[in-house]
């Protein structure tokens, strides 16, 4: 049943319904905007839920794919002989495997928490929610997206939300933390665009017979056609002009191929983000609304790792084969150097911005692996920081809400007038740390062991920034929940009910992981089969 009908679509474009329902509100109802919007985003949510439970990850590959062509250009004839056209296609092309599907569902269930713990807007909330519905369209469609342009186009539409969901409701700092987003996520669009264009008009060319002597050449930027391109030794694409009567201007060099995989890493490395490229990410973590946090800590850095994996390691495994060592040598920068500027930290929003830093660090070394353990470990730690981080924010903005502050120096003892809160925030920071039984243990330990089989000293240096991510959370979880107490700290209450709901099904999703890791492993039997095979020692699983 879930075959027949277009789901992939139905789960990105649903939130439109609550747009329009809010969009149509009249003014004087607005405080029921965001009750509307979250009853819209439960609808991807359970549509999600649905295709998860029917995916069936035995045989691996794009399942529930749809495949439109929605602008069929005529170009130039630039072959002789007997063509029937020669087109560029821009193709309408979703589809699921078990990569992104555990991504999606991740985006689904933040986004839901998220607009429920919305809590402290209190202006403009029509408008709000109507920026906030149209950024969770743009993050499902990354996810689903399996065309370059169309990619492209829902990478763009998470940025204009993003730029007025903090510099209208984000703290004093706003507009220049929403100005810092723009530009350096717009330069990183900007360096992938070119990426994109030089991927299309060379692996992207495609020779079709349609009829006993027409034929059909076309351009496009279908990543299914991408990835059978470059496996295919007599694809264009691979064959030198000298090889080809009458030469081809579709071959890629390697020294193109290397331009195009540096521009995708330095792309993508914007937005997960790999130091030194990290200075933006800090600003939108301490001035963006905590519930706007919760999203972009949860889901958008997230976007740049699957980016990085989805077109760069899976369409050039040679160059990220030879590039693996630097890679992993990123990733051990990302984790010490965030893990160092967490522990010196004050503001307790600062500790957990480099935290993300320091955890990216670990996705780096998972994929630098290159085998089948790492590569699952990266996956399975983009979905638990993605919880964890969700679920910090959450709390530290209802912290925020009552105590009007987020200094470490001032915060204290909130164990005793909230305990509830404080215990979330105990179990949130073990998770953080990576302790076993909880999601992060998992993602960190696969993440590491992969590493280990190819690069066993700079895993040794990686395992110090765990260390250290033990110290600096601990320091700071224990100093607010059990340090010293202030008196006007006394008469704070505990989490209201659409605080709480949020935390214990966040909370629920990260110990599920951490004891059931085969929710996530499940679907991402396959995943990696085909990148694995095309490595030069066949990979390991």
């Amino acid at each position: 049943m879930i075959a027949d009908i277009p789901i992939l679509s139905m789960i990105v474009f649903s939130p439109l319904l609550g747009l329009l329902a809010v969009a149509l509100l009249p003014k004087s109802y607005a405080h029921y905007a965001k009750w509307i919007a979250f009853g819209a985003t439960l609808i991807p949510l359970g549509l999600t839920l649905w295709l998860y439970a029917a995916y069936d990850a035995g045989t691996g590959g794009t399942k529930y794919a749809e495949l439109a062509t929605w602008v069929n250009a005529s170009l130039n004839k630039e072959f002789l002989g007997d063509v029937a056209s020669y087109t560029f296609k821009l193709q309408y092309q979703l589809g699921v495997d078990g990569l992104s599907l555990p991504l999606l569902l991740l985006t689904t269930v933040v986004a839901s928490m998220a607009a429920l713990a919305s809590v402290h807007i209190k202006k403009r909330r029509k408008s709000f929610y109507l920026w906030f519905l149209v950024l969770e369209v743009g993050m499902l469609g990354v996810f689903l997206a399996r065309d370059l342009i169309l990619f492209f186009m829902f990478f763009e539409l998470t940025l204009i939300p993003m730029f007025f969901l903090i510099g209208i409701w984000g703290f004093f700092g706003r507009e220049k933390a929403a100005s810092r987003f723009l530009i350096y996520n717009g330069l990183g669009s900007a360096i992938m665009l070119v990426a994109f264009l030089l991927l299309v008009v060379t692996a992207g060319f495609q020779v079709e017979q349609t009829g006993q002597q027409a034929v059909q050449l076309s351009y496009s930027g279908s990543y299914d056609v991408l990835l059978r391109n470059f496996a295919d030794p007599n694809a264009y694409v691979n064959l030198v002009p000298d090889a080809v009567q009458g030469g081809t201007p579709f071959y890629m060099s390697e020294s193109m191929r290397w331009t195009v995989f540096l521009l995708l890493l330095a792309a993508f490395g914007i937005k997960l983000p790999v130091f030194p490229f990290h200075t933006w990410m800090l600003k939108v973590h301490v001035e963006a609304p905590p519930s706007i946090v919760m999203v972009h800590s949860g889901v958008l850095l997230k976007m740049g790792a699957y980016g990085l994996l989805r077109f760069g390691i899976f369409l050039f495994p040679a160059q990220v084969e030879s590039f693996s060592f630097v890679l992993a040598l990123l990733g051990v920068i990302n984790l010490l150097y965030g893990a160092i500027l967490a522990f010196v930290q004050k503001d307790f929003k600062l500790v957990l911005a480099y935290s993300s830093i320091s955890h990216m660090g670990i996705v780096l070394l998972g994929l630098a692996s290159l085998n089948g353990i790492g590569l699952n470990g990266a996956v399975i730690q983009l979905v638990s920081h993605g919880l964890i981080s969700a679920l910090l924010f959450l709390v530290v903005g209802s912290l925020q809400e009552r105590a009007g502050t987020t200094d470490l120096q001032e915060l204290g003892g909130f164990a005793r007038s909230m305990p509830f809160m404080s215990g979330i925030l105990l179990a949130a920071g073990l998770a953080s740390i990576g302790l076993p039984g909880l999601s992060g243990f998992v993602g960190e330990l696969l993440a590491l062991l992969g590493l280990y089989d190819t690069q066993p000293a700079l895993t040794a240096v990686a395992v110090l920034g765990i260390i250290l991510s033990a110290a600096y959370m601990l320091r700071s979880v224990l100093a607010i929940t059990f340090g010293q107490v202030q008196e006007r700290f006394t008469t704070f209450r505990d989490a209201r009910l659409v605080e709480a709901v949020p935390m214990i099904v966040l909370l629920a999703l990260i110990v599920l992981i951490g004891v059931y890791p085969a929710v996530l492993t499940s679907p991402l039997k396959h995943s990696f089969d085909f990148l694995l095979g095309q490595l030069s020692g066949g990979g390991d699983s």
